[in-house]
C-alpha cells in the first residue's frame, strides 16, 4: 500500500481534555453513522491502493463530491481513513476492515451495529435500565427475533452476515487454542452453522462430531458438514433447542457465544449437558466478558444491546464460573482466545 502524509493536525488545545471527550461522546452517532455510510456506499471497496481525491470516488460510487468529501474527512478523525497533505483519502488499518473482500472484513459487524432498529432502542435505554427488561416488544409489538425474520428481511440477511464472518473468524483461532488429544468426538451445542466444529474437523482428522441447533439453522450449515461436504462422513447434524434437551454423548462439548439468555436458561442448558455427558467429559464455554479483557467497550456496548433487544446479558468471569458451578461443572483454568472471547475449560464430575 502507498505511504501517504496525514494532514496536520491542529495545534490548538487550549479547551479542557474532559469537556472536548464529552462533546465527543454525545457525538458518538455520528460516528457510528459515518461508519454505515462508508459501508453501505461501498467506499472502502472503490478506494484502491493509492490515494484518490473526492472527486474520484464520487465519480466511482455515484455521490456528490462535496459531501462524500465531508463524510471522510469525519472518518478519518477517528482513524478510519486517512487525508493526505494534498488532499487526497487512502486507506488506514480500520478502513480496510470495511472491504468486503478483506480477510477479517467487519463489513457487516458495522452495518449490523447500526441498522435501522438499533436507533429506534438506544434512546430507550433508561426505561431498560429501570426496569431489566427489553424494551423490544413496546417499540414493535413483538419479540426481536420474530420482528427481524418477519419484518426487516435486510436486517436478518445482515445479522446472518455478521454472525457467519464472526463465527469464521475466531474458528480457527478457537480450533488453534483447543488440546484435542484423547478427543474422539465433539459436540458443538448451539453452533450455528458449525463453523467451528468444521474447523477443528479439519486439524484432527481422526476425531468425529456432532452439530445442535435449532432446525432453521443447521439446515443451513456450512456446506463442509451437509451431504456431499469434505466433512460429512464424520458428522452427524441434530436440530433442537439445547435449552429443551442435548441428546448428544460426547467427549468434548463446545458451547459458544450463546449463553447470553437468562440465568434460568443458561442453567437449564449447562445442566442438559452434564445429564447427557459421561463423567470426565469436557465443557469448554467461550464467550465474550464484561470484565477482564482488553475489549471491554465493545463488549459493554454489546451488553447493553442485548438487554434493549432481548433482555440478555455478557457475563463477567466470576458469573460464567458461578453458572457452570450452579450446574454441576468442575471449573478449571480459563483463557483468552483472542482480544474478544475467553475459553473456560470444564468438566464433568
Amino acid at each position: 500500500m502507498t505511504t501517504v502524509t496525514p494532514r496536520p493536525a491542529s495545534t490548538f488545545e487550549s479547551a479542557p481534555q474532559s469537556a472536548m471527550r464529552m462533546r465527543e461522546l454525545v457525538f458518538g452517532a455520528a460516528c457510528a453513522a459515518a461508519v454505515r455510510a462508508a459501508a453501505r456506499l461501498g467506499v472502502a471497496d472503490a478506494l484502491g491502493d493509492s490515494p484518490a481525491t473526492a472527486e474520484e470516488l464520487a465519480a466511482a460510487l455515484n455521490t456528490e463530491p462535496q459531501p462524500l468529501r465531508r463524510l471522510l474527512r469525519a472518518l478519518s478523525c477517528y482513524g478510519v481513513f486517512v487525508e493526505t497533505e494534498d488532499g487526497t483519502f487512502a486507506h488506514t488499518d480500520m478502513s480496510c476492515m470495511l472491504r468486503e473482500d478483506a480477510p477479517n472484513s467487519l463489513r457487516y459487524i458495522a452495518l449490523w451495529c447500526t441498522e435501522p432498529w438499533t436507533w429506534d432502542a438506544w434512546p430507550r435505554l433508561d426505561d431498560a435500565v429501570r426496569s431489566g427488561r427489553s424494551i423490544f416488544h413496546e417499540l414493535y409489538g413483538k419479540g426481536f427475533f420474530e420482528y427481524l425474520h418477519q419484518d426487516a428481511h435486510e436486517s436478518a440477511h445482515v445479522f446472518n452476515r455478521a454472525m457467519t464472518t464472526s463465527s469464521v473468524q475466531s474458528a480457527l483461532e478457537v480450533a488453534e487454542l483447543l488440546d484435542l488429544t484423547g478427543i474422539s468426538v465433539v459436540a458443538d451445542i448451539g453452533g450455528g452453522q458449525g463453523h467451528v466444529l468444521a474447523s477443528l474437523l479439519e486439524k484432527h482428522p481422526a476425531v468425529r462430531g456432532t452439530l445442535l441447533d435449532l432446525p432453521d439453522v443447521v439446515a443451513k450449515a456450512d456446506p463442509r458438514l451437509r451431504t456431499g461436504g469434505s466433512l460429512a462422513e464424520r458428522v452427524r447434524i441434530v436440530p433442537g433447542d439445547c435449552r429443551e434437551d442435548i441428546p448428544v454423548e460426547a467427549d468434548l462439548y463446545i458451547v459458544k457465544n450463546i449463553l447470553e439468555w437468562d440465568d434460568e436458561s443458561t442453567l437449564r442448558t449447562l445442566g442438559n449437558i452434564v445429564t447427557a455427558a459421561r463423567s470426565g467429559a469436557r465443557v469448554v464455554v467461550i464467550e465474550n466478558l464484561v470484565d477482564d479483557t482488553p475489549s471491554m467497550r465493545f463488549t459493554t456496548a454489546m451488553d447493553l444491546l442485548l438487554l434493549l433487544n432481548v433482555g440478555g446479558a455478557k457475563h463477567t468471569k466470576a458469573s460464567l464460573v458461578d453458572r457452570m458451578t450452579e450446574a454441576g461443572l468442575l471449573v478449571g483454568e480459563i483463557r483468552p482466545v483472542n482480544a474478544y472471547l475467553h475459553a473456560f475449560e470444564g468438566a464433568v464430575p
